[in-house]
């Protein structure tokens, strides 16, 4: 029923909650925000005030045990997603489950076995990154423009991480994080959309800062995960694939998906949303506007909610999931190793 009501937790609330979630659940009729639990009751409470909440909690558990909460939206760091995901399963809860999935790939593992005992809605949060040009991307890769895919090249670099006298972010903490860095698990998604899965990855990893100061404190702990990263991939289609990741580069550009193929040529700027394109035999690259009817708006919230409504697929799924978290910590098991790895892991 497209009116049902369907009542939401939270667990966790952070600034993609407040900029994106929160903003899109209050757009649709029929949805009612329960309960918020955050580490800091207080900090629950002005979220609660602020959007509408009815309860708070200082205790992630509180919200899945309430039976008058449909779907959990699980949107605390990855440490939490498995248990926070297995415990709403359990309950009888749809799941929302902030990326990055999981930790690593055991962890992702348990909750796609456990979405695929349920019939309960499980999805994962899409990545903006690329989304405005997504459907385009694809209807031109499906139409032939590139011809034969022969080459993917990956350009991420920023400067998150470049100053050395910052202290440790949680996003580098392994315990909090896992294998997950930068926006390698991201675009890798948006690379499976386009062109599909990897069947080899082999990777360098460098710590350019391996030691940071705890928060607030004067104490030195290592930096678990990588400041950058060189992959090497294969496609399952036969493409080759490079990419070159780092949170410590100054001036490093706009981050960019490059593919070439027999037949031509498209380039995607990942900020700006712009396409470029060539066919062979043309002489440069020439921009290519995105079709108003071809736009991907984000509408996370909305299917997730059209799905516990109506049974509609989402995406991504805990399937795509999972596939994003195999390729991620097969780069930190090559690097450990000094070999290429298989995909998919098992």
């Amino acid at each position: 029923m497209a009116d049902q009501p369907v009542r939401v937790g939270f667990v966790g609330a952070g600034g993609i909650a407040r900029e994106r979630h929160l903003p899109g659940l209050k757009k649709i009729s029929g949805v009612e925000l329960v309960i918020v639990a955050n580490r800091r009751r207080e900090t629950a409470a002005k979220i609660a005030e602020e959007y509408g909440f009815s309860h708070v909690s200082d205790q992630w558990r509180d919200v899945v045990a309430r039976t008058d909460v449909d779907a959990v939206f699980i949107a605390a760091p990855p440490y939490l997603h498995k248990d926070a995901t297995l415990a709403a399963l359990a309950a009888g809860k749809h799941v929302f489950c902030q990326a990055r999935m999981a930790r690593d790939y055991a962890e992702a593992r348990e909750m796609y076995e456990a979405a695929r005992r349920s019939s309960l809605v499980t999805m994962i949060c899409p990545p903006p990154h690329a989304m405005r040009g997504d459907y385009l991307m694809k209807k031109l890769i499906g139409d032939g423009y590139l011809g034969d895919l022969r080459e993917v090249h990956v350009h991420a670099m920023a400067d998150t991480f470049a100053d050395a006298s910052k202290p440790l972010h949680w996003r580098q903490d392994g315990f909090i994080s896992g294998y997950n860095t930068l926006n390698v698990g991201m675009l890798v998604e948006v690379l499976h959309r386009w062109v599909g899965h990897f069947r080899q990855v082999s990777a360098q990893v460098a710590y350019h800062v391996p030691r940071r100061r705890k928060e607030g404190s004067v104490q030195e702990v290592p930096v678990d995960v990588a400041d950058s990263l060189g992959i090497v991939g294969t496609l399952r289609n036969g493409g080759l694939a490079v990419f070159h990741f780092s949170g410590v580069a100054y001036h490093g550009g706009e981050n960019r998906i490059e593919l070439y193929g027999s037949q031509g040529t498209l380039i995607y700027y990942i900020s700006s949303h712009r396409i470029l394109g060539a066919r062979a035999g043309e002489r440069e690259l020439q921009p290519i506007e995105i079709p108003p009817d071809l736009v991907r708006e984000w509408r996370a919230e909305a299917d997730f909610v059209d799905a516990i409504r109506t049974g509609s697929p989402v995406s991504p799924d805990f399937e795509e999931g999972l596939q994003y978290i195999a390729f991620t910590e097969a780069v930190y098991r090559s690097a450990r190793t000094g070999k290429a790895i298989a995909l998919p892991l098992e």
